[in-house]
């Protein structure tokens, strides 16, 4: 079966962190007196960035769960699902390795940080803050402190993606569920240890709509 490419949709905007956000990296060297666990650098800048998979996986998780598309095992292990007519499956895909499979019609560049958008100089580390915890042991009490690298509040990220829209598809779905999708992550978080106030952001989209291209 043939399928043709009707237009690419290009969304661009920026990704505004109201919280301190905190997507790993590696821990490739351990500074003493330094954070404990470090973000995802640039290697060749050391400029923090946001990877593409990380909110493309947090959108898809949220919209599953929000359209019901998860389902449980009888250990209460969450399965996603696998069918490529699902709200989810329709704009995320599906790789499941049988005739079930469907490719992505979203894609979701790496988020770079825009270094001129704020004042990072007052900051403790190369664009980021470094912010102490303390776990208690519940039973002994004991204290056991440990350090997160944070990109700080109020830092923005360049926001680029790319909706493939071919023919016969409904293009106003696509859209709905991407928008779904946006404000479903504004109302939750971004990357790790969002229970305790990380990661919350505000998106702001140039064109809602997108910006249509032809070829």
């Amino acid at each position: 079966m043939s399928i043709k490419l009707v237009k690419k949709v290009l969304y661009t905007g920026t990704i505004t962190l109201k919280t301190g956000l905190h997507i790993g990296g590696t821990n490739a060297a351990l500074n003493i007196g330094g954070p404990d666990k470090f973000v995802v650098r640039n290697p060749i800048n050391n400029i923090p960035y946001i990877p593409g998979s990380s909110l493309k996986g947090k959108m898809r998780a949220l919209v599953e769960i929000a359209n019901g598309c998860v389902t449980f095992d009888h250990r209460g292990n969450a399965k996603p699902s696998e069918n490529p007519d699902s709200i989810s499956g329709k704009l995320f895909g599906v790789a499941t390795g049988n005739d079930n499979n469907r490719p992505s019609r979203l894609i979701v560049r790496d988020a770079e940080l825009d270094i001129n958008a704020c004042d990072f100089s007052n900051t403790d580390l190369p664009y980021t803050e470094s912010k102490t915890e303390v776990a208690i042991d519940r039973v002994t009490a004991k204290a056991n402190p440990r350090t997160f690298e944070r990109v700080p509040a109020g830092a923005k990220f360049k926001l680029n993606m790319v909706l493939n829209v071919f023919e016969g598809e409904d293009e106003a779905a696509l859209k709905k569920t991407l928008n779904q999708a946006i404000k479903l992550l504004e109302d939750d978080y971004l990357g790790g240890h969002g229970s305790r106030g990380y990661g919350q952001v505000k998106i702001d989209l140039v064109n809602p709509d997108g910006e249509d291209k032809t070829y």
